[in-house]
């Protein structure tokens, strides 16, 4: 069976219910001169062409060009900036055809803290690949692996660049905004074939993987409080009693009497 293919849209700008008027507020973005973070770009500009640069919420950003990510890293880590905090992609396909690459950067040997943190970024088009940094930052082995899982973008030199949170043979990237929010075909069948086969589709049905989903009429998954029924059986609007204690057994609570309340003068 041929998996149908995705619409190169984003397709997860319905769940979202903002006033079509609104406008949110964009964070200052302050010119390096005015900032600390000036002497690290002059040694930055020695050797990498930074794109452009700014001060944002007291973390200095810097775009380069992909292929010089692994070098400004060097040279950044040389500036004791020497811990990689994190690293992940933003899908801006549906906007300008790319993806934007983060690489964010902590230093705990820089005295003040509008200087402990600094973010170099760049944008790949949809097919491009990126090299890798594991051999900078050992812990952006991970991290690629996770990016290469969740928006299908290969690195270059990776040591082992296999998925790392989905299944080795997952079909789709989970976090590009043209898959679906609750899964595509695919995932409304990966475990009942992995469990049972596909000839047990008809039997089985498939996997419901919207978290925001209640049916009343499904007593198998859900429970309405006040009005349970035993698993499987026919939904009832009948209310009965709610009761967490068992006749002729162990109180699960043990209740005290309040009729005289003594108020303690200190904590015993």
């Amino acid at each position: 069976m041929i998996r149908k293919r995705q619409p190169k849209k984003d397709i997860q700008k319905k769940v979202y219910h903002t006033d079509r008027f609104y406008q949110p507020i964009l964070t200052p973005k302050i010119p390096l001169i005015e900032s600390e973070f000036r002497i690290v770009e002059e040694a930055l500009t020695h050797k990498v062409e930074v794109l452009n640069s700014y001060v944002e919420i007291g973390q200095a950003v810097f775009y380069v060009k992909k292929d010089f990510v692994p070098l400004a890293l060097e040279v950044l880590k040389s500036l004791k900036y020497n811990i990689m905090s994190e690293m992940s992609a933003i899908d801006n396909i549906a906007i300008d055809g790319t993806f934007e690459l983060f690489y964010q950067l902590t230093s705990h040997e820089k005295s003040h803290k509008n200087r402990r943190r600094l973010r170099v970024k760049c944008k790949i088009n949809e097919n491009d690949s990126m090299p890798s940094v594991s051999n900078i930052f050992p812990c952006a082995n991970w991290s690629e692996r996770e990016c290469y899982d969740m928006f299908g973008i290969k690195f270059e030199n990776h040591p082992f660049l296999k998925r790392i949170l989905m299944p080795i043979d997952w079909v789709g990237f989970p976090l590009l905004k043209s898959y679906p929010l609750k899964g595509d075909e695919f995932a409304s069948w990966y475990e009942v074939d992995k469990i049972f086969g596909r000839e047990y589709r008809d039997i089985v049905g498939p996997e419901q993987r919207d978290s925001a989903r209640v049916d009343r009429n499904d007593s198998i998954n859900f429970a309405r409080i006040g009005k349970e029924v035993p698993k499987g059986e026919q939904p009832s609007d009948l209310v009965h009693e709610i009761t967490y204690q068992e006749e002729n057994k162990p109180p699960i609570l043990q209740k005290f009497p309040n009729t005289k309340p003594k108020v303690l003068d200190k904590r015993v």
